[in-house]
């Protein structure tokens, strides 16, 4: 029997159950695509590493309040028979549930997560509405407009890249190149 935690069509089951939203599906795929492109570059378990970020959000449109996500996730996937660590890197995404980015997956998820969603914004507002005509310098312009994507944390995009340690300019860079392989799947 396979280990659910790196079988990635039992994952996607489980995201699909629980979301219907074509935007929250989206975001789902691109930070599994950014994520699975750190976890190649850190010479990582690309599975693993992929499934946690594809379930990141997957109790959102249920559960969205912050006294339910990510903890009615966290207790689906513990009865569904989640690793400990799978559950607690879920958790760590949000910032309010106090679970530390103690490990490289922690902080690649954090990293990954507000500004996968951000640059398919950005992706949107460009002509052809592809992720392939998306630069640094225009995502960092949009990241200074508050108005743009207003409910995407710069905060958390720019604390995302200093945990990680990686300088943003790079961050942005490696996260549009990941979202570009795999642009039919993303919509981009």
């Amino acid at each position: 029997m396979k280990d659910i935690a790196h079988d990635r069509d039992y994952c996607h089951s489980i995201l699909t159950e629980y979301t219907s939203n074509e935007s929250l599906l989206k975001h789902a795929y691109a930070v599994e695509t950014c994520v699975r492109a750190y976890a190649e570059k850190f010479n990582e378990d690309i599975e693993y590493w992929g499934n946690v970020a594809l379930l990141h959000d997957f109790d959102y449109e249920k559960y969205p309040t912050e006294t339910e996500h990510p903890y009615k996730g966290y207790e689906i996937l513990k009865e569904k028979g989640f690793d400990e660590e799978f559950r607690k890197t879920i958790l760590s995404h949000a910032d309010y549930t106090g679970e530390p980015r103690d490990t490289l997956l922690k902080k690649v998820l954090f990293a990954c997560d507000e500004l996968a969603g951000f640059l398919t914004a950005v992706a949107y507002v460009r002509p052809s509405r592809t992720i392939e005509e998306v630069e640094v310098k225009s995502v960092k312009k949009k990241l200074k407009d508050k108005a743009f994507a207003r409910a995407v944390s710069r905060d958390d995009i720019k604390n995302g890249a200093e945990q990680l340690g990686v300088d943003l300019d790079e961050h942005i860079a490696f996260c549009i190149d990941a979202m570009k392989k795999d642009k039919a799947k993303l919509g981009l």
